[in-house]
């Protein structure tokens, strides 16, 4: 289980007014949460075949066919704080414990070992990743969010978000919108999983039992069509790279 550190916010303690505005800024941001609406006017990055099909799921309007770029960044700064930049890293998409995508989303393991191959050794690759961490300060309710995005043509690929209590009713709002999920208890810990799938993408919300007696909530967005074109540029390019090298002996005299 992952480690939420930022406390919540003692809205008891704040005056009646600012307690209305925040709850309204709160109740507005759920609102377009994972909604299903159209990219923004984002640069594109590097040509390659778009994803087909509609949107799936959408986090502040960034959803599977939208491009990571200099505005957007502005803009999620405006909402989000400031932000921690990687341009080159692990990517790791297991998510709640190890062994959880290979019992129930075996299509994402697949990739995660792709991605990670050989397995036991440090597979950095090309990647945009921004991190959040003072989002509350904007008066957004999440803890935590991390961002990545494909570097070559600048396409999301997964999308972590945490917070504390659900104040904004976040899963009974994704319920209305996109019906029942599939509930998977786990066997450990007590914590249990919503899964939701649209478009091959896939939509995670985990509550993960907390030292207080309440559960703390892990969303994963897996834009699985985005990350499959990835990991097979990225195989593409490797096997160009190792045929481009000659053995140095053909050439040494």
């Amino acid at each position: 289980m992952i480690d939420v550190t930022l406390l919540p916010i003692d809205r008891r303690a704040m005056p009646e007014t600012l307690r209305r505005r925040n709850g309204f800024t709160a109740a507005a941001l759920a609102l377009i949460l994972f909604s299903l609406l159209a990219c923004s006017d984002n640069a594109p990055g590097p040509e390659r075949p778009a994803p087909a099909g509609p949107e799936s799921f959408t986090f502040l309007d960034i959803g599977r066919h939208s491009r990571f770029s200099d505005s957007l960044r502005k803009e999620l700064a405006q909402k989000l704080g400031n932000d921690a930049f990687e341009r080159r890293g692990i990517i790791d998409l297991e998510c709640n414990y190890k062994g959880f995508l290979a019992a129930h989303l075996p299509d994402l393991e697949t990739l995660n070992r792709q991605l990670n191959h050989p397995p036991g050794e440090r597979v950095e690759h090309d990647q945009i990743k921004l991190n959040y961490r003072y989002a509350r300060q904007k008066n957004a309710p999440f803890d935590y969010v991390e961002l990545v995005f494909d570097a070559h043509d600048r396409t999301p690929l997964v999308f972590r978000i945490r917070f504390r209590t659900d104040e904004t009713g976040l899963v009974e709002a994704l319920r209305a919108k996109h019906g029942p999920p599939q509930v998977v208890a786990w066997e450990m810990e007590n914590g249990r999983s919503l899964i939701w799938r649209k478009e091959q993408d896939v939509l995670v919300v985990s509550l993960v039992p907390n030292v207080y007696g309440g559960n703390d909530h892990h969303v994963f967005i897996y834009f699985t069509e985005n990350l499959s074109r990835w990991a097979e540029f990225e195989q593409t390019m490797k096997r160009n790279k190792t045929t481009d090298t000659s053995p140095a002996g053909k050439t040494a005299f």
